[in-house]
């Protein structure tokens, strides 16, 4: 992709322009603010300036080739070549720094777990589902912290509800949303026949730098005692907080043991799914327009099945197999999360390619 240099230029003078304004600002939120955008121009700054450095040491290769020193032209072939190797992967680098792209990209999420379909079995799947995320936070430092959970009669959960903490969570995990299935055998089915069963995930970014705002008197708050499957963690008093948002019905709940505790979480919950509700419809609209979204924001598409008799796991969206589903299941979803950001990165691509034609 060739980037018109005068779109180059753009994104140097916005930079510079940030610059010189936070040596000048004395408002508090202004300095805050200026410091954001510099952090997230810097990167593309950069990289702008490295590409044009780059195509200017092309035209002074070319300028050489077509002096009438031989042996200097020699050497600039060499070095030409080189340079147009290296040319069209920082082209792309700088590309997909001023590609479209999401703003929550850096933020935590909030990672929602629920069985569905197939009874026991969905809570074991959730349940599976749920530590393979815990597993690979922890491989990557992110801290998981547990909002809510309701746990399954044999096992696993029916629902659980974790904010993870970290720099890029959501734009690593953005794509988990949706109905993941599973196929095996299970540990209660005496005739070993294979069964199929389902869990859903939802990846909400937090929304800590949006202003949500939430009239008092939409909300009901109800407080209640939380239920487990017995054991010291189970709430003895009504210490869980229940929020329902009465205009669209969202219902944000947290069951630690401080009910203070439980209704802030609560409240971050609500906002978190109140903001990513706005998400989703701009989500939508995005995918109307283009076909092969990879987060369409349609929560309730079938997006990976687990196939446990073949040990294989398959991505629908992108029509993937990988036959490592013991590694996956362990926390090893890199595989799987680094080719669903390259199509999404392809897609940033084609649209930014849209824009400059």
């Amino acid at each position: 992709m060739h980037l018109p240099q005068a779109r180059l230029d753009q994104v140097l003078d916005r930079f510079q322009e940030v610059e010189a304004r936070m040596g000048a600002a004395t408002d508090g939120a202004e300095i805050v603010r200026l410091s954001k955008e510099h952090a997230e121009l810097k990167p593309v700054a950069d990289a702008v300036g490295a590409l044009a450095r780059l195509r200017a040491e092309e035209g002074e290769l070319e300028e050489m080739l077509r002096g009438g020193d031989v042996e200097m032209a020699a050497l600039a072939r060499d070095e030409l070549q080189a340079l147009k190797e290296r040319l069209p992967d920082l082209e792309r680098e700088v590309a997909l720094l001023l590609a479209p792209k999401d703003a929550d990209e850096k933020a935590s999420a909030i990672l929602e777990v629920r069985a569905g379909t197939g009874g026991d079995e969905a809570a074991l799947f959730a349940g599976d589902l749920f530590r393979m995320y815990q597993r690979y936070a922890q491989a990557r430092g992110w801290k998981v912290e547990i909002d809510s959970v309701s746990e399954g009669e044999a096992g696993g959960y029916k629902e659980i509800v974790a904010t993870v903490s970290g720099d890029g969570v959501f734009g690593r995990l953005k794509f988990e949303s949706g109905v993941h299935r599973v196929q095996r055998v299970p540990v209660t089915e005496a005739g070993g026949r294979i069964h199929t069963s389902a869990a859903t995930v939802a990846v909400l970014p937090e929304a800590e730098d949006v202003e949500i705002d939430i009239n008092p008197a939409d909300l009901r708050i109800d407080t209640y005692r939380s239920s487990g499957a017995g054991g010291q963690h189970v709430n003895k008093t009504d210490s869980a907080v229940r929020i329902t948002h009465l205009p669209t019905g969202i219902v944000a709940t947290s069951s630690e043991k401080s009910q203070h505790v439980n209704r802030d979480k609560a409240m971050k919950n609500l906002k978190a799914r109140l903001y990513d509700m706005q998400r989703q419809e701009k989500d939508a609209a995005r995918a109307s327009a283009r076909k092969s979204q990879v987060g369409s924001g349609d929560r309730s598409e079938r997006i990976r099945t687990y196939n446990f008799p073949q040990g294989r796991v398959t991505d629908h969206r992108i029509g993937l197999t990988l036959h490592s589903l013991p590694q996956i299941l362990e926390g090893d979803i890199d595989p799987l999360l680094d080719a669903l950001i390259a199509e999404d990165q392809a897609e940033r691509l084609a649209q930014l390619e849209e824009e400059l034609a």
